[in-house]
């Protein structure tokens, strides 16, 4: 049975969301405290979504010096693969595992809805199992996932199909409508919306559950 790591830090609240959700899937997922310096034998990883260490300085920016998260790293050297949601996706920019950053939402207001995404490319653990173009309902909570990237960092992202989901209808000023985005490998994956939460507490709603799978091949 596939097994996947879930980070923890101090303002961490979807943890059991990603649990339940893999649950569902047939795969055992561990919650991993940010003091360990060890995942142990795992097939993936998740840094869920929250408020860690309470957003204080910038959302992420005390997580990635935990001692969890240098064995993130080292995960993602060896290939494991990695996936930020919300507060994750903020955090694997802040270690330097993705380009660019997540800053305060256009207009400056707190975002709980559902979005329609696009999967903009099939070239990534997270996407492998969609098709081009396949649109899904996801819900957002945040109120920085407005992504911003120098212009050559976001030329290089379209050109390398780097970008893996795009919001059909910007909510938050993204730049390049940009929801997800994927390291050089394909391997590391952070992305705003919450596929975990998409059946609204009925169960894992497909095709998120698809999404989800991917992480695992």
């Amino acid at each position: 049975m596939s097994s996947v790591a879930v980070v923890v830090f101090p303002g961490t609240n979807c943890e059991h969301d990603v649990v339940g959700a893999y649950a569902e899937l047939g795969v055992t997922a561990r919650l991993v405290h940010h003091g360990e310096s060890e995942l142990g034998a795992v097939d993936a990883v998740v840094i869920p979504g929250g408020f860690s260490y309470g957003d204080y300085l910038r959302p992420g920016a005390i997580a990635r010096f935990a001692p969890a998260m240098g064995a993130v790293m080292d995960a993602a050297r060896r290939g494991v693969p990695i996936l930020g949601i919300c507060n994750g996706f903020q955090v694997l920019c802040e270690a330097g595992l993705l380009p660019g950053a997540l800053q305060k939402n256009a207009g400056l207001s707190f975002l709980c809805e559902h979005v329609e995404v696009e999967v903009a490319s099939v070239e990534s653990v997270l996407t492998q199992k969609m098709r081009a173009h396949e649109r899904l309902s996801l819900p957002i909570n945040h109120f920085e996932g407005n992504f911003t990237a120098d212009d050559d960092t976001l030329r290089r992202l379209e050109e390398s199909g780097r970008v893996v989901l795009r919001y059909v209808a910007n909510p938050n000023g993204s730049a390049h409508d940009i929801a997800g985005i994927a390291d050089a490998s394909g391997r590391v994956v952070g992305l705003m919306p919450h596929p975990e939460r998409a059946g609204g507490g009925y169960g894992l709603a497909e095709p998120a559950g698809r999404l989800l799978a991917g992480l695992l091949g």
